[in-house]
């Protein structure tokens, strides 16, 4: 009897849609909201709060400075993913980022913006990392291109949040915006909970329904397991000249992209074209996202990745050495910037796999991501200091781009480490 009900079950096929769909498109919104509204919709909130509390522009914007403290977490999230799945880490991070949202929205001091706040960049690693893990075992054959559309999100979230927390803040006042934006991923957390799975077995189950992509006939408990331990990885230079690289690429975001907008109006760029040349930044970053994800299907992630810091440096150097006053030239230099700049995000988490494998994704991206607390400290300080001294930035971007050039190096040398199973079969051999 129950082998005719198995022989049965695996002569048809199942119906339904490939839950993969559904868990990119949680995956995206996941991005979004955490990232859109977190991060993009931070300065919708500076003036409310300087005219209801009185604080100073200084002490507000210290919350954003907290956020690199959530780094430190990344390993221990990263770790929990490798052994309990994304599933629940993705919904609980959610979860803490609407709980420090809800709680902005009833504050009354200073320590309380920063404790909340403290909240909301505590989930900020886990949905990253989660998604990470996510669109790589439902999208195998097309991660590159899937890990593009979904880390588009973070642009994608940026752009609607803005124009929807302005709407609730000019409606309802500040504690509006918070609360809207903690009811909004705290529907999302029960999104992900309910939908999102995370297992080659759910995977497996999925393989003959519509639109399920190529290649997942072939796919493996064993291929999905593949990869090095933590200490191999450790071990090898490639996870030290990928970390290291990933870390000099991080300068530009912290010290060029943070102090764009002075540097344009110390040149005397008029507001609208101030404007554009921040706007071309947003839309190259998702066309870099979609095009070199794809890229990295037909070459490798690493090599992709150092594309992508290559034209960075080539549009850094044409911004610094060829643009001068010229709006024209600053606008095609940028140009070249974000549409290497934007590609940094999808195709971190897939060199990572394509070097080490998925057996410990989560901890090794964790560990990774340790790096981008000194971007985060010291390039606004730099850029600070330099400009203090020399009345321009000059001097800063130029060492932004020396780092730009170290950071291409870094994933030229990061040839793939032996997988443990490859040196094995050698030893036995």
């Amino acid at each position: 009897m129950s082998s005719k009900v198995n022989n049965s079950t695996s002569i048809d096929s199942p119906r339904g849609i490939y839950r993969g769909w559904i868990v990119v498109a949680v995956s995206f919104l996941s991005i979004g909201g955490s990232i859109g509204f977190a991060q993009y919709g931070f300065g919708l909130f500076i003036v409310p709060l300087e005219e209801e509390f009185g604080w100073t522009r200084t002490q507000i914007n210290f919350a954003l400075t907290l956020g690199v403290l959530a780094h430190f977490l990344s390993p221990l999230i990263g770790r929990t993913i490798d052994i309990f799945g994304s599933r629940y880490v993705m919904a609980v991070s959610l979860g803490v980022i609407a709980l420090g949202f809800l709680l902005r929205s009833i504050m009354a001091e200073l320590w309380q913006f920063y404790f909340f706040s403290l909240l909301v960049f505590a989930g900020a690693p886990g949905t990253g990392l989660a998604t990470g893990r996510l669109v790589q075992l439902w999208f195998p054959a097309t991660r590159g291109r899937m890990m593009g559309f979904v880390t588009a999100g973070n642009n994608f979230g940026g752009m609607v949040s803005i124009p929807i927390l302005t709407l609730v803040i000019v409606l309802g006042g500040w504690r509006s915006g918070f609360l809207f934006t903690a009811v909004f991923l705290g529907i999302l957390a029960v999104i992900a909970y309910i939908f999102v799975r995370d297992g080659i077995q759910f995977v497996l189950e999925e393989q003959d329904k519509r639109w399920a992509p190529d290649g997942l006939k072939q796919y493996s408990v064993r291929k999905v397991l593949d990869g090095l331990s933590v200490r191999s990885a450790l071990r090898t230079r490639a996870f030290w000249f990928i970390a290291v690289g990933m870390t000099l690429q991080q300068f530009v975001r912290t010290t060029l992209v943070t102090q764009l907008a002075p540097y344009l109006q110390d040149i005397n760029l008029s507001a609208d074209k101030i404007g554009l040349c921040l706007s071309v930044l947003a839309f190259f970053g998702i066309t870099s996202k979609v095009v070199f994800g794809r890229i990295s299907e037909n070459t490798t992630a690493r090599w992709a990745y150092a594309m992508v810091v290559g034209i960075q440096v080539i549009g850094v150097a044409a911004f610094i050495f060829l643009s001068s006053d010229s709006f024209i030239l600053i606008f095609v230099s940028l140009s070249v910037f974000g549409l290497g700049m934007g590609g940094i995000g999808a195709l971190g988490p897939l060199a990572v796999t394509e070097l080490f494998g998925m057996k410990n994704f989560g901890t090794l991206n964790g560990l990774i991501r340790q790096g981008v607390v000194i971007p985060g400290i010291v390039g606004p300080l730099l850029a600070g200091a330099v400009y203090d001294s020399r009345g321009s930035y000059d001097l800063a971007f130029k060492i932004i781009l020396g780092f730009l050039f170290l950071s291409f190096l870094c994933f030229i040398l990061a040839n793939p480490p032996a997988r443990e199973e490859d040196s094995q079969s050698r030893r036995a051999n």
